[in-house]
């Protein structure tokens, strides 16, 4: 059964710092493109950031730019989103999803997504 699973999230302070990772089982990420979405309460999902399937492209949404880390480690099957000076803005549910393929896929194109792990910044 494919599956993805996130995990680390959690409640931290504004400037704080959290990793998320993103499991996958099932299936290897080798050959897959992996994003990295949240959805807020009464916003639309978006885009934060995406790696090709073999680390070796990147990209951010601007409002993570400077903030955010994607990384992947395949031997492991799982993909990281080390986040940095957090702001209260940035809470929401993360997600995680996979697109076959080697680059980054508009995000009508992941096919395969985890259930999300919530974020939360506060003080």
């Amino acid at each position: 059964q494919v599956q993805l699973v996130e995990s680390g999230g959690g409640l931290v302070q504004p400037g704080g710092s959290l990793r998320l990772s993103c499991a996958a089982s099932g299936f290897t990420l080798d050959y897959y493109a992996i994003g990295w979405f949240r959805q807020a309460p009464g916003k639309e999902r978006e885009g934060v950031s995406c790696i090709s399937s073999s680390g070796g492209s990147t990209n951010y949404a601007d409002s993570v730019k400077g903030r955010f880390t994607i990384s992947r480690d395949n031997a492991k099957n799982t993909v990281y989103l080390q986040m940095n000076s957090l702001k209260p803005e940035d809470t929401a549910v993360y997600y995680c999803a996979a697109a076959r393929g080697r680059l980054c896929p508009p995000p009508s194109d992941f096919g395969s997504w985890g259930q999300g792990t919530q974020v939360t910044v506060s003080s």
